[in-house]
Parts: structure tokens; sequence; C-alpha cells
């Protein structure tokens, strides 16, 4: 916002996590505002926000991601965020309260759309590592660790609900991606479906970066950076519609970064029996105590 102020653009766009609009969590957008008020004030303009939270698989990223945008105008113009293109299946989950006819949106573009068939250079290491990183053979594609609690068909190592999301996630090829994390631990997700890590091109293409650019640094440090990116392609989606409504720009042809769709998709690789080293884990395991409870909870009743 110091940067607005000392530029005054005609338009911005500012990302953020969408936990930022959350009802009771929402001090960062009321600061924003708050901001945006006095720059106002102080330069005469008369910016109107408008914000919306995206998901970027409804608009061709091979990738599930909810991100929270802002746009800001400076002579006070509405910003229309650009309708979803794609839904998850044919029933169009997620879309029918937008009044979008179901045969308008494509379906949403697959982790093997993005990088199937593809292998990672020699050099780079992509092997899973960690205590649990042999347990990963066992989980099927598009799973993750609830796969071997009491209500789905592995083995009971773990208790329904008690560890993160993305704890034992691995991606299945006919689906988007996961969110990608930008510092995970060892055993967090999304692994390939050929139970390693992904590598640096991998992620940049369920990011749909653009294939020239190159990338410095350790695995970790460009999974941070890439982790934490906005998906190019859906940048390029919104200042196209920015350009659109507020800079008189035109486009004759489709987003430069859309993923063509790459057939057929192969079936799910076949999982394998867990290894004996984790079978001392079996046993019945409770679930999460509940909505907003630590795993350690304790329930009283009276």
């Amino acid at each position: 916002m110091r940067c607005i102020e000392d530029l005054l653009p005609e338009v911005f766009l500012l990302e953020n996590v969408h936990g930022i609009s959350y009802s009771g969590k929402e001090e960062g957008f009321l600061l924003l505002e708050k901001l945006t008020r006095g720059i106002n004030r102080r330069a005469g303009t008369n910016y109107t926000l408008s914000w919306k939270v995206l998901n970027a698989a409804d608009y061709g990223v091979p990738q599930i991601r909810s991100r929270f945008f802002l746009v800001g105008h400076r002579d006070g113009r509405t910003f229309q965020f650009p309708q979803a293109t794609h839904s998850q299946d044919s029933q169009g989950v997620g879309h029918l309260e937008l009044g979008l006819e179901l045969e308008q949106l494509r379906p949403y573009v697959t982790a093997w759309d993005a990088i199937g068939g593809y292998t990672p250079p020699a050099g780079e290491d992509v092997t899973a590592r960690g205590y649990w990183a042999e347990l990963l053979p066992s989980i099927p594609e598009g799973e993750n660790y609830l796969w071997h609690t009491n209500r789905k068909g592995g083995q009971q190592l773990f208790g329904w609900r008690t560890r993160y999301w993305s704890f034992l996630l691995k991606l299945a090829k006919n689906r988007p991606s996961w969110t990608l994390q930008a510092q995970p631990g060892p055993a967090i997700g999304p692994f390939h479906w050929d139970n390693r890590r992904l590598s640096a091109e991998e992620m940049a293409r369920l990011q749909t970066f653009p294939r020239d650019l190159e990338y410095r640094g350790g695995h970790g440090s460009i999974q941070r950076q890439l982790g934490n990116a906005v998906p190019s392609l859906l940048a390029e989606i919104l200042a196209r519609e920015i350009g659109k409504q507020f800079l008189g720009a035109s486009y004759e042809c489709s987003p430069t970064l859309a993923v063509p769709p790459k057939r057929p998709i192969p079936p799910p690789v076949p999982v394998s029996a867990v290894p004996q080293k984790y079978l001392v884990h079996l046993g019945n395991h409770a679930d999460h105590p509940g909505e907003g409870k630590g795993r350690r909870a304790v329930t009283t009743v009276s």
C-alpha cells in the first residue's frame, strides 16, 4: 500500500491467502480498506476495491488452489472478476449458483495434462524421505493418510482426521493437483503418483509457469519460490480482464499459458502392501475429537 501511495497506479492487483477474508479473521483485509481510505484522503484519489476468492482450477490451472484477489481502481470503477471456465465434473459442482450452464464449462485440467510423461533429470534428487516415505506405495492415487484409517480401505494406522490433510497426499492423474506447499515437511505432499517428490519442472508446470524460466537454488528453495507464487495462467487471465475493463485492451487469442489436454490418461498405479515396519501402528485409533479441537483434547460429560 505504501507503493500504491507513492506511484498512484490506475489499477492494482493484490493476492493473499483466502483466510484474509474469513469472518472474524479479517484484520488484514480491514487494514487494506483503512489504508486505501487514507490514500484517497491524502492524494485526492477514489480507489475502489473489488475482491473475490478464486480457485485456480476453475480457470484451467491444473491445481486446486483457492486464493484471495483484490483489484483497486483509482477512479472508482468496479472490477468484475471473470467467470469460471472449468468445472470439477459433469455435475458442475460449485458453479450452479453462478447461473452458468454446465455445457459452457470445460472439465478441470488434470495433473496428467500438465506433467504426464515427464521424467526428472538424473541429477535431481526427488526421492521421498523420512520415516513415512515407504508407506506411500500403499496409498492409492488421489488419497492421503486417511486411506489407512477405519473409514477407508487400508490398514488402521491412524485416527480419522488426526493429521494434516496434506500428510502422505498423492496426486491422481485424472484430477488437478492439490495445492503445492511452499515449505513442506518430509511427509507432506502432494507427492507424485510414482511415490516420489515432485521435481522443480513438475511444480512449475502445475503452477503454469512459462517453460523458458530457470530456477536458482536447491530443491527446497525452488519449492518455496514456486509454492508461494500465483499460478501464471491465472495471473494472465486476471491481467487480460483488467486490460479489457480498464485499459481498452482486446485479445484475439486464448491465454498463452493455457494447458492443452493430454490423452489418454493412464490407469492409476497399483498399490502395494503396507511394509512390515508400519504394522506396529495398527490399532483402534480414536478419531479427531471434533471441530476446532486439537488431537489431545479431552471431552468431559457432565
